[in-house]
């Protein structure tokens, strides 16, 4: 499945709906307004641009995702990782950690999923 592009002001918008889905389009507006500052207007917008671009669904004043919020978080990564770092996944990481205090939790949880992904298991 093609991941639609998700700008960041609509990214903001999809953490309200994931967190609260299914929902309705009343009750993200009330949503949208006291975490975005956004009028009725504006969230009657963003949820009609990602129902034509296949981010959501909107049936009878009910909104549900289509994409899933690790979907949009893979995708994003993966652009991310393609664009800046042209492709490497090591190189990607040797950027982050030398800006980062990886504590040993950290370092335990990477190296849990090193070896899981190792042993062929899914996270």
């Amino acid at each position: 499945m093609e991941i639609p592009k998700i700008h960041e002001s609509e990214y903001r918008f999809c953490l309200i709906m994931w967190e609260q889905e299914p929902v309705t389009t009343v009750e993200l507006v009330k949503l949208c307004q006291q975490q975005l500052g956004w009028k009725r207007t504006t969230t009657y917008t963003v949820i009609k641009r990602l129902e034509e671009r296949g981010v959501l669904r909107n049936d009878n004043g009910v909104v549900t995702s289509i994409v899933s919020k690790d979907e949009a978080q893979a995708y994003e990564i993966d652009e991310l990782v393609e664009k800046k770092f042209a492709g490497s996944l090591p190189a990607f990481i040797a950027a982050f950690t030398r800006h980062q205090n990886l504590s040993q939790q950290d370092l335990d949880e990477v190296q849990r999923m090193i070896d899981c992904i190792r042993r062929g298991e899914k996270q």
